[in-house]
């Protein structure tokens, strides 16, 4: 019996545990037991507890509490957290998701008191440096001992960057091994998409008409924190609403939420408050994004996770960032890249709304990713302690 560590803080990294939670649950309860840390970094509950609720993962075992902070100020709080209770559990094995602050704090706590690391979303690159989660992400892929990348394009990357396909004796951060396994979102998505068209309501609730809205998600502080592409990106969102009469669904994050009174100029913000096409709403729980997200004509979202659900469910997506981890997406002609230039927004939205000619090949795996990561990790653990013994 292996004993691993997991560290959620953020809400994809709560709905990513999910899927490796169930497959410990159905599959591997006599291998793997698991012991979850909230680290509190997405502290308000419409953004953490309702999910763990609705996707039924297990209550965190300890919850940090650390709450909303600067960079520095909570990733330290986060290591020291971490840190007593790798020292306490003493775990095979510390599971970081993604590259949120969350993810960094665990990857040095770990790493200093010699806890190996499994990086699951490992591999991704936006070659963007000033924004954090491309530090985060590259930290922790050099720490990390086993290392579970998503796409091809991620397993390339970890190459590139000097990573090994032939590493195949005991696994350690000098030695780490890497996986191109397929995406444990799209787990998720194919599991949950069914519980969602029978549970969700949100599509009544808003009187939405199937295959007649659009969904849009602003969360990145590079958007909401800067009022010239805070006011490009809803400009945009007020002209395509008003021209083409959709209505377009935006579930507000906190900190949009907070930040649109204080960074939009008057007369935008009076205007999308009166334009009946556009309804700011509350954060969703994940069976109600999945329904938002499976029945709208088309989405535009700065969130990564949100990218690949668009394509998981063949919708043509508009990325209001400079650049995308999920390149792939953009190569199949499913998403094009607008930043936050109201002009392209627009443009792109024109061009993925008359064309009907997107593909979305299978790029992100068979939807078992999650049962390949805990295999692997059984394997490479059963490995290590045969070595021990015939030590």
């Amino acid at each position: 019996m292996i004993k691993i560590v997991t560290i959620i803080g953020a809400r994809p990294q709560i709905i990513k545990a999910a899927a490796l939670s169930r497959a410990i649950k159905n599959h591997f309860s006599d291998k793997i037991t698991e012991i979850i840390v909230h680290t509190g970094q997405h502290y308000d509950n419409n953004m953490s507890q309702i999910f763990i609720d609705e996707l039924g993962i297990p209550e965190p075992d300890y919850n940090l509490n650390v709450g909303s902070a600067s960079h520095g100020e909570q990733t330290a709080q986060m290591i020291t957290g971490i840190e007593k209770i790798l020292v306490k559990v003493k775990p095979n094995y510390l599971i970081l998701y993604g590259d949120t602050n969350s993810t960094l704090a665990g990857a040095v706590a770990a790493s200093k008191i010699h806890i190996p690391i499994v990086h699951i979303e490992a591999g991704l690159r936006s070659y963007n440096k000033a924004m954090p989660e491309e530090i985060n992400r590259i930290m922790c892929d050099h720490a990390s001992t086993l290392l579970f990348t998503p796409t091809a394009t991620g397993f390339n990357n970890l190459i590139n960057e000097g990573f090994s396909t032939t590493n195949n004796t005991q696994y350690n951060a000098d030695n780490p091994g890497i996986f191109h396994c397929g995406d444990i979102m799209y787990d998720n998505s194919l599991y949950f998409s069914t519980i969602s068209s029978k549970d969700s309501e949100i599509l009544n609730n808003l009187h939405l008409e199937k295959g007649n809205f659009a969904l849009c998600t602003i969360h990145r502080n590079n958007n909401t924190d800067s009022p010239a592409r805070l006011n490009a990106i809803f400009s945009a969102i007020n002209s395509i609403s008003s021209t083409d009469a959709i209505t377009i669904v935006i579930p507000l994050h906190p900190r949009t939420s907070k930040l649109l009174d204080q960074n939009l100029n008057k007369e935008l913000l009076d205007s999308i408050k009166s334009n009946n096409y556009i309804k700011l709403i509350e954060p969703v729980s994940y069976l109600d994004m999945i329904a938002l997200e499976s029945n709208c004509n088309i989405i535009l979202t700065d969130s990564g996770g949100v990218q690949k659900e668009a394509y998981y469910f063949k919708k043509p997506c508009i990325i209001l960032r400079s650049e995308t981890e999920w390149v792939e997406i953009v190569e199949q002609g499913a998403a094009i890249i607008a930043d936050a230039d109201e002009s392209k927004i627009i443009k792109s939205y024109n061009i993925l709304i008359s064309e009907h000619k997107q593909t979305f090949p299978l790029l992100f795996g068979d939807g078992k990713a999650a049962e390949f990561i805990c295999e692997t990790m059984v394997a490479s653990q059963d490995k290590n302690s045969r070595k021990k013994e015939r030590k």
